[in-house]
């Protein structure tokens, strides 16, 4: 393999890594917060919170040059497994 296409790959690798990580550290968060939900009957999902956060990243996104529409649905699609897990700490507690 070339040299190049080779440490691209690596760092490729290593990006792949940090998300990994990162997306983990958040799930540790956001698991506590489905417990602290469930303790003080919250609901699972938070409809305005969730807009906030998409508005964010997609602007985030945007001053990345990264395609807002992608960081979206990949926010959604975070927020769509953290819910879930959310209904099951309190299907779990109840």
């Amino acid at each position: 393999m070339d040299k190049t296409l080779q440490q691209f790959r690596e760092s490729i690798n290593n990006i792949d890594a940090a998300l990994v990580f990162m997306l983990a550290e958040r799930f540790k968060v956001t698991q506590a917060v489905g417990e602290y939900k469930a303790k003080n009957n919250l609901p699972p999902a938070d409809n305005a919170r969730e807009k906030e956060q998409i508005a964010r990243l997609r602007q985030l996104a945007s001053d990345a040059n990264l395609d807002p529409e992608f960081s979206e649905k990949f926010l959604r699609f975070i927020i769509d497994e953290v819910i879930r897990h959310h209904e099951q700490i309190r299907h779990d507690a109840g």
